[in-house]
């Protein structure tokens, strides 16, 4: 199947995503620094990564490109992907029994045209004990994740609520990339609205 766009991203579990919704794609990682300003805001910062990214693959392609950030908010704290086990076991010391936000920036550029957004989704933790907290970030699945979790894996076991896009929380927030590809007339396969 030949593709028809391009994922500005390494990111497994926006490949798995892009494949579960039937979109051929290839994957053409940005290697881009991801750094945040200093206090720059969550949302603004990942539709600036997002666009960012975007605009570093684009150049000579000729396929839509596709590039996302993602970070999770907790009580105004930005919290990125742990540097190591004793990291993520304070990200999710600090999750646990609260509710933090998931934000994601997506940027589509196709035919000299870009359209970008901001997703959130709101969610909540469960209580953790401090054994469950050790175990889950002894097994290293929350290195690689902003936040230090990943809800479709191990993690899922400790959120109790959802509220908002579900595959944003994955980082691929399904209905902004059909909104964007809606405007920009890119064909991924999908009904025209």
């Amino acid at each position: 199947m030949q593709p028809r766009l391009v994922l500005a991203s390494a990111s497994p579990r926006r490949a798995r995503i892009l494949g579960e919704l039937g979109v051929a794609f290839r994957v053409v990682a940005s290697n881009l620094d991801e750094s945040l300003r200093p206090d720059e805001d969550g949302a603004a910062a990942v539709e600036r990564l997002a666009r960012a990214k975007a605009l570093a693959v684009a150049p000579g392609e000729t396929l839509p490109v596709l590039a996302a950030d993602t970070e999770v908010i907790c009580e105004g704290r930005i919290l990125g992907k742990p540097g190591g086990v004793a990291e993520s076991a304070a990200m999710l010391r600090g999750l646990a029994g609260r509710s933090h936000e998931v934000v994601t920036g997506l940027c589509l550029v196709s035919g000299g045209q870009l359209r970008s957004g901001v997703e959130r989704t709101s969610v909540r933790f469960a209580p953790m004990s401090a054994d469950e907290i050790a175990w889950y970030a002894g097994t290293g699945e929350p290195l690689d994740k902003a936040g230090g979790y990943h809800v479709d894996g191990r993690g899922g076991l400790f959120v109790e609520a959802v509220s908002g896009s579900p595959s944003n929380v994955a980082g691929l927030p399904v209905r902004l990339l059909l909104r964007l590809a809606r405007e920009l007339d890119v064909d991924l396969g999908w009904p025209r609205a």
